[in-house]
């Protein structure tokens, strides 16, 4: 074979293991190995970063490759080529000789080519009298052969990871975009809202991206993105429910009478011993258990008390319409701590979430009357993941059942949105978050 030995570079030019490996691998060609060499080079352009090489040396490797006589490279046919500098530079688009010895160089060093330098460094080839080259000294593309295969597999894995970053940066633009129509849109419609605070937000993620993002900060921030337009389309479609509720007001007196046997209400009856209430009145809040007659229904001998009750449950948070309840997926990504209190230590559906936030409350020292305050503003789901994420922040929360009483007047009053709570959480008990935080 041609390469069956070693050897090493003519004059001033050091001998490495690199060069020794390299022409080791060149010499562990699978027998009737071939491969067409402007296939394989468009397969090492592809693969360019992986191998470690520059542009300007695959523009030196193309012109060597101009001098390997047929397209098929084979061991067979023989893997040295030996053109001289002057013609080498003239393929390689006139390229200065230093610059052309420095990406030869480079082109070893990336194991891409090996030399097999004669005697006195001359290239050149010695051929028979039938004038077959029996002997040629120059650079050697037996690496080339020897790494097809993995050469191919790195230009692969390129095309696939250029392809995800393409699609990646499709998916957020669009998702950008969607949230900035939205935002326009609910402005527009005057629809209520914090607006200006998912505006400033969504600034924020913006600016956040760098020039040139990788495919990590990509899917980081369409992770982000995608929550937040899940978050505005939750606000709009609840505003849009709202305002279905209140043209149909029959149908809304019929939603609202429905009886509920899994009702929260039920489960935990008002009691003013508890240890809950205690709490609440030692920061000024009274708790005082609340009649059973007084929970769903209208006393005939109080009609007053009766139609104010009914209105507050048309209008739970005040004039913005009811809360909406959020996957409960979602709350259980947000809130993963909520699931050690469910039933078995699990939490499969809703009942079991409500269920798990009535240990939970009493747990926190959250009233019966605090609670059942929120069930009525919020709904008992909801009342559930406000539960769930006061007990996830709970060492950011010096009083839970005040807090909760406050959220609770902040959503009667329509002040209070669930969804960025859920949010932050979502990113604070992220991979990301965590790492960050």
């Amino acid at each position: 074979m041609d390469n069956a030995y070693v050897t090493t570079p003519f004059g001033r030019r050091s001998m490495s293991l690199g060069m020794l490996a390299s022409q080791q691998l060149a010499e562990n060609i699978e027998p009737g190995t071939t491969r067409n060499k402007w296939k394989l080079f468009r397969a090492i352009c592809e693969a360019r970063p992986a191998l470690g090489v520059t542009d300007r040396a695959l523009t030196v490797l193309d012109a060597l490759l101009t001098f390997y006589p047929a397209d098929e490279l084979s061991e067979e046919r023989g893997l040295i080529v030996f053109p001289s500098n002057a013609q080498l530079s003239i393929r390689a688009r006139g390229m200065t000789p230093a610059t052309l010895r420095r990406h030869l160089a480079g082109l070893v060093d990336a194991g891409l080519i090996v030399r097999k330098d004669s005697a006195n460094g001359k290239r050149y080839a010695r051929r028979g009298r039938a004038g077959e080259v029996e002997e040629a000294f120059g650079f050697s593309l037996a690496p080339l052969l020897a790494r097809a295969a993995e050469i191919e597999a790195l230009a692969a894995q390129a095309v696939a990871d250029r392809e995800q970053l393409r699609i990646t940066k499709q998916r957020l633009t669009i998702c950008r975009r969607d949230i900035a129509k939205l935002i326009a849109a609910a402005i527009d419609e005057g629809v209520r809202g914090e607006w200006e605070r998912i505006t400033l937000m969504f600034r924020s993620m913006t600016v956040r991206l760098p020039r040139a993002p990788g495919i990590e900060q990509l899917v980081s921030a369409l992770d982000e993105m995608e929550l937040l337009r899940e978050e505005i389309v939750n606000q709009l479609e609840t505003n849009t429910k709202a305002q279905k509720i209140d043209s149909n007001e029959s149908h809304f007196e019929r939603h609202k009478q429905n009886s509920n046997p899994d009702s929260i209400y039920e489960s935990e009856p008002c009691s003013g011993n508890e240890q809950g209430a205690k709490l609440a009145a030692g920061i000024g809040q009274q708790s005082e258990p609340m009649p059973a007659g007084n929970k769903l229904s209208i006393s005939s001998g109080d009609a007053g008390a009766g139609e104010k009750r009914t209105r507050r449950q048309k209008m739970p948070t005040g004039e913005g319409g009811t809360l909406k309840s959020f996957p409960l997926g979602l709350v259980l990504q947000a809130c993963p701590q909520i699931s050690d209190y469910g039933p078995g230590g699990q939490i499969a559906n809703w009942r079991d979430l409500m269920t798990a936030a009535v240990v939970v409350r009493s747990m926190l020292g959250v009233s019966p009357s605090a609670y059942e305050a929120a069930c009525e503003a919020m709904g008992p789901e909801n009342a559930a993941t406000v539960t769930a994420c006061i007990l996830e922040r709970g060492g950011h929360i010096n009083s839970a059942g005040g807090y909760l009483r406050d959220l609770t007047r902040r959503t009667e009053a329509g002040e209070f949105a669930i969804g960025p709570m859920l949010m932050s959480l979502v990113r604070a008990n992220s991979p990301v978050g965590r790492k960050v935080g």
